[in-house]
């Protein structure tokens, strides 16, 4: 059998219950449910990092964050120096056309990092707006493209209309569609397939920078979710633990009050921009059939992170709780995939980690040594339903702190490192974590259970989180482990 055509799609900031084939009461993405009903899809999906770089760290290498490092979000850092083994570059090695197809998020900017050629939108980057003082080509396609457009100034860019790209203002695109950056991306990855080596196969990465803020979808989107129900907070029993850190009344705090009127409009422009990627990925579907490569091509669906939405008050990501930290997770093989396990739903834990060895070993190419996350290959084959791992670590620095979290997708125990807060909660039961058992009394020995699974994950760690066996709070906050550290210095030096 020839080697099959992958296409890895990540969009940014895609909450994992936001597909209407999860049973999203608002959003419609029909193209997403088509690829879903034609593969198999992971209601545990998680970003075990969940903010932009260090997410991408564990897409591209297959790792871990104990491994590749990365436990917060840090710009400027050389990403090939740390991290030199990448699912791209595995592909390549094994004589596949590589490309890259939006946001990359890396240091330096124009890093292939294994792809063969990247055409490269990122969003609204701040170092790289810096660094680079506005010269746009240095560091984005996008923007040269558009001021070369009919009627477009030599000075437009995607942040004409000023919402900025951490808040929750929305409203509609302020140029025709096809320019928008979501659009754009779709006729790339069109553009390219006809560019393409005819006699090779291919590894596709394309990376949608939206859902990410600005909430700025065309008209027709926006529009559609403007008159859903109203918005009315999910809020938590536990949310005094973060107190110190609501910011009431700013449009782009993490955590604070806003009046509903205004989530209720953001939702509307972050639901919209769904419904435009999910219309760019049925172009790319069609694109692929109109070539006959619909049968032999491999397609992989997730999202760096999700988005809070305020649920319990809180925005954007980095946080351990559903919102922020379940991503969707999709793996459709037209050739291989069994038709016991085709359109079902599979309830293991699986983290962005577990993404590169898949679609390796779906292609027949060997697992890197450094890779320690799992295949799911077996499942999407039916060979399998055994889990990959029975207890997900995840973390990031956040709030002056690390942030710790468990799940076995039944169970969640956070940790975090500043004040030593602790919150348990019952997915199952309770999938919006509003009530926290680990203040029951009922519930200490379960409590007591996690509590010693966190001590057994933390106990090597270089920061000190664990101390005569016990959790100990307080400890020094590092947002990149000591390996990942090392690694950069002797590269650079």
């Amino acid at each position: 059998m020839p080697q099959p055509n992958v296409i890895l799609i990540c969009v940014d900031e895609w909450r994992g219950d936001c597909l209407s084939s999860a049973g999203h009461p608002y959003v419609e993405t029909p193209h997403l449910d088509e690829l879903a009903r034609n593969g198999v899809s992971f209601s545990k999906g998680y970003s075990a990092t969940p903010s932009c770089v260090p997410a991408r760290a564990a897409l591209f290498t297959g790792q871990s964050q104990e491994r590749h490092g990365r436990v917060g979000y840090n710009d400027g850092v050389p990403f090939h120096a740390a991290h030199p083994v990448t699912v791209q570059e595995e592909f390549r090695k094994a004589g596949y056309h590589t490309q890259a197809i939006g946001k990359m998020h890396v240091w330096p900017e124009r890093s292939r990092l294994g792809f063969d050629d990247v055409i490269l939108h990122d969003g609204y980057l701040h170092h790289a707006r810096r660094e680079h003082r506005h010269h746009f080509a240095m560091f984005d396609d996008y923007v040269p493209w558009l001021r070369r457009q009919p009627g477009i100034g030599p000075e437009a860019e995607y942040f004409d209309h000023g919402v900025n790209c951490n808040s929750i203002v929305a409203r509609p695109w302020d140029k025709a569609e096809n320019l928008h950056p979501t659009h754009w991306l779709g006729t790339q990855a069109i553009e390219w397939m006809h560019r393409r080596d005819p006699v090779k196969p291919f590894f596709l990465y394309l990376s949608f920078h939206r859902p990410h803020p600005p909430y700025d979808p065309p008209s027709w989107a926006f529009e559609q979710y403007l008159n859903i129900p109203d918005y009315k907070a999910v809020e938590g029993d536990w949310e005094h633990h973060w107190d110190e850190y609501r910011q009431d009344g700013d449009y782009q705090a993490s955590n604070g009050t806003i009046p509903d009127r205004v989530v209720h409009r953001a939702r509307a422009g972050y639901y919209g921009l769904m419904a435009q990627i999910d219309l760019q990925i049925n172009r790319v579907k069609e694109a692929l059939a109109d070539f006959g490569l619909d049968h032999d091509t491999v397609i992989a669906f997730t999202s760096d992170h999700g988005e809070m939405m305020g649920d319990h008050h809180m925005f954007r990501k980095a946080v351990p709780y559903e919102g922020s930290a379940r991503v969707p997770f999709i793996i459709a093989d037209a050739a291989s995939a069994a038709d016991s396990v085709r359109g079902g739903v599979v309830d293991h834990v699986v983290e962005l980690r577990d993404v590169m060895p898949t679609l390796l070993d779906l292609a027949g190419l060997p697992i890197p040594d450094s890779v320690d996350g799992k295949s799911l290959a077996p499942i999407v084959r039916g060979h399998s339903a055994a889990p990959v791992r029975d207890v997900l670590h995840g973390e990031h620095v956040y709030w002056d702190q690390n942030l710790h979290w468990l799940t076995d997708g039944h169970h969640k125990y956070i940790w975090g490192s500043g004040q030593g807060t602790e919150e348990l909660f019952n997915l199952d039961d309770d999938p919006h974590e509003c009530v926290n058992l680990a203040a029951n009394a009922a519930h200490q020995s379960v409590l007591a259970q996690w509590r010693q699974r966190m001590v057994d994950a933390l106990r090597d760690r270089e920061e000190g989180f664990v101390v005569d066996g016990k959790l100990a709070a307080g400890a020094p906050v590092v947002s990149m482990l000591r390996h990942t550290r090392e690694a950069v210095s002797a590269a650079t030096a």
